[in-house]
């Protein structure tokens, strides 16, 4: 079946001298493999700098079920990026989230929300000029409501008082004393019986995250160590909720930056 669609690079992978194995996520068909056969010609369509991590495309291509790699016939960008190949910050960024949705979406089908947020979070990226330090944490937290996952604001627990069902009746101008059960993806007053979750210091940071958006988020002041952590408590949510999750070599480059 033909098929012509947006799609975003995630991985490529060079195979033998003239080809290159490219997983993208399309707005179409979801998550594609393909077997691109590289052009030596300087006019042929199928250029290697396309396929660099989170490039946005315009495809053309012969999708069949049976088969694993499908054919590309043509491609063309379809919003090319202005300062993010220039800025090693917002490249070390782009890596990374193409290295997380590369594993975090191995079988997603079609979604076409989740496809536009993530669109719409790479050219807010490109477009800022300040301010994005925390743009992979907000860019985790938001993506879980797409996959599912995104934390529960229902209190849970045997504690508190009648007539607080949720976590604003908790959240107000007193210290946090809530716990964040990691597996069941929600807050609680009282500690689950696994030892998947976090103590009030660090439950507060995942309700702060919550409250960050793109545009706001670098009003929110974290340390290092702060966000360090809470990256490292994200990747952990989604292992424990994204079968075979595996450690992902860019965070390190991010812990040096920020």
């Amino acid at each position: 079946m033909l098929v012509k669609t947006e799609a975003i690079v995630l991985h490529s992978l060079k195979y033998g001298e003239t080809k290159l194995i490219v997983d993208m996520f399309t707005r179409e068909a979801g998550r594609l493999s393909f077997a691109v056969p590289l052009s030596k010609s300087p006019k042929g369509r199928l250029k290697k700098q396309y396929f660099q991590p989170m490039t946005l495309l315009e495809v053309e291509c012969d999708v069949r079920q049976r088969e694993q790699l499908q054919r590309l016939k043509d491609v063309r960008l379809l919003a090319p990026y202005s300062s993010l190949p220039f800025s090693p910050e917002k490249l070390a960024l782009s890596l990374f989230t193409a290295e997380f949705l590369y594993h975090a979406l191995r079988s997603e089908q079609q979604n076409v929300p989740l496809f536009v947020y993530i669109t719409d979070s790479m050219q807010w990226l490109d477009m800022a000029s300040a301010g994005y330090a925390n743009f992979h944490l907000t860019f985790l937290m938001r993506l879980s409501r797409f996959l599912g996952f995104y934390p529960n604001l229902e209190l849970r627990g045997d504690s508190h008082e009648p007539g607080q069902t949720g976590l604003a009746a908790a959240d107000g101008g007193e210290a946090f004393s809530l716990m964040f059960d990691l597996r069941e993806g929600r807050f609680c007053s009282v500690a689950p019986m696994h030892r998947d979750f976090l103590p009030p210091d660090e439950a507060r940071l995942i309700r702060l995250l919550m409250r960050m958006d793109f545009p706001t988020m670098h009003l929110f002041r974290l340390s290092r160590h702060e966000r360090n952590r809470i990256a490292e408590v994200l990747l952990h949510y989604y292992r424990l909720h994204i079968p075979q999750f595996p450690e992902l070599k860019s965070l390190g480059v991010l812990r040096e930056l920020w």
